[in-house]
């Protein structure tokens, strides 16, 4: 395998929607930036996990300029609907693969796929990492960079480089197997939903460019009257459905995707840490309740009766990350309380949002609007380690809010600007 050498000022781990709005960022300010992808393709959680649309964060006012070209790019490749409740962040997830790499690649980052860390060098006294060899389908590469960035969602680099991490691993939330159906007749089954469900706060419905687009949605919580409810405890009693299955359902169409559902379920199963099999074998189930919930949609809804399951995600939707220890933690307090930093990167108002696979034991808290400093975003163990994303510095409950992809974009824009200022004044 042949061998080379590349300097960078920002080397950024993961193509994800924070990893992405960085290395676009970091780019359009001169910075000459890699960015380096597991996978062999960019989005992460929006393209690969199929997390669409976007949740709303009403007030995402700093360092969007990079969601606000992301909807140009979008609209370009007919990628993208703005719904009835002014969300813009109705996106295709597989046309957002082409749109990333176009705008990266229009920004002047260069992409590498399919890699892997495969070593390190650290100036132990200074803590600084001085170089990375990266290996990729072709090359086994050497790379010096000023700054690196950890943007890979599970904190891959800054395990890889031992890092310190917060411990608070008892405190965890399901992750999701998405899955998209094909073929449905959206009118047949908007009219039933929208007749069934009176609360326009879950089941909505409208028309957009003359094609049908909704969203309606359903758990076994009890503290909600759900509308839905007497067709999933009917698919229980008749076992077309497990009462896991029931946990949470969530539908939405998709951009260009006529006919077609996004589903926001299964999640997965919670199994012991110590078992090696675990995930493995929670995955396998969540792809037979992706089966089951098929069954169930084709039995109980109009509009199903020739679809078929054309998609199911590559990668798990993630709520919980590992994340490193920073120069501030940001916490829960810090939400409540509005604090203000010196240094704000990301400005919103998403609630805290923990999910959970007890019944009734899921929290959806509103918050006022919060700010989050870029020290949350600084690594403890390395004066040159960034981390942006929903492994960013904060608690658990802190995270839970922050984790959302307009967050995550927002935190990358914000930290490369950073990192500009950070180079030109030395």
């Amino acid at each position: 395998m042949e061998n080379t050498t590349k300097k960078y000022d920002v080397v950024i781990f993961g193509g994800g929607p924070a990893g992405i709005s960085a290395a676009y960022t970091a780019a359009k300010l001169g910075l000459k930036t890699l960015i380096v992808e597991k996978n062999n393709y960019l989005g992460g959680q929006i393209t690969g996990a199929l997390v669409v649309p976007m949740m709303k964060s009403s007030s995402c006012d700093i360092n969007t300029d990079f969601y606000k070209e992301l909807i140009k790019y979008a609209k370009k490749y007919n990628a993208q609907i703005t719904y009835e409740d002014d969300n813009d962040g109705w996106f295709n997830p597989v046309l957002l693969k082409i749109v990333f790499e176009k705008m990266l690649k229009d920004a002047g980052v260069d992409i590498l796929f399919e890699a892997e860390l495969i070593d390190k060098h650290i100036n132990n006294n200074s803590k600084i990492i001085e170089s990375v060899q990266i290996k990729s389908k072709i090359l086994s590469i050497h790379i010096y960079s000023k700054y690196y960035v950890d943007a890979t969602g599970e904190s891959n680099f800054c395990e890889f480089l031992n890092c310190n991490f917060i411990d608070d691993k008892e405190k965890t939330q399901p992750s999701s197997l998405r899955f998209i159906v094909s073929n449905i007749d959206l009118e047949k089954f908007s009219n039933q939903i929208m007749t069934l469900d009176k609360d326009r706060s879950v089941t909505t419905s409208c028309k957009i460019d003359k094609d049908i687009h909704l969203s309606t949605a359903y758990t076994f919580d009890t503290s909600k009257n759900w509308a839905l409810r007497p067709l999933f405890e009917d698919a229980v009693q008749n076992n077309i459905l497990k009462f896991s299955d029931t946990a949470y359902f969530q539908v939405f169409t998709l951009a260009n995707m006529p006919n077609s559902l996004a589903f926001n379920c299964p999640r997965l199963q919670d199994r012991c840490s110590d078992d090696f099999l675990g995930f493995s074998n929670a995955l396998i189930e969540a792809r037979e309740a992706i089966y089951r919930l098929h069954n169930f949609v084709k039995q109980y809804f109009n509009g199903f009766e020739n679809s078929f399951i054309s998609q199911i995600a590559d990668m798990t939707g993630v709520r919980v990350s590992k994340r490193p220890k920073t120069k501030y933690i940001y916490s829960l307090s810090d939400i409540t309380l509005s604090k203000t930093f010196k240094n704000t990167v990301l400005t919103a108002d998403y609630p805290v949002d923990i999910h959970s696979n007890a019944q009734n034991s899921s929290t959806l808290k509103t918050v006022k609007r919060y700010y989050l400093p870029v020290e949350t975003l600084i690594c403890e163990d390395f004066n040159n380690l960034f981390v942006c994303g929903r492994n960013l510095g904060a608690e658990f409950e802190a995270q839970a809010a922050l984790r959302i992809q307009k967050s995550c974009m927002s935190m990358g824009e914000g930290l490369a600007k950073y990192l500009y200022k950070l180079k030109n004044k030395y």
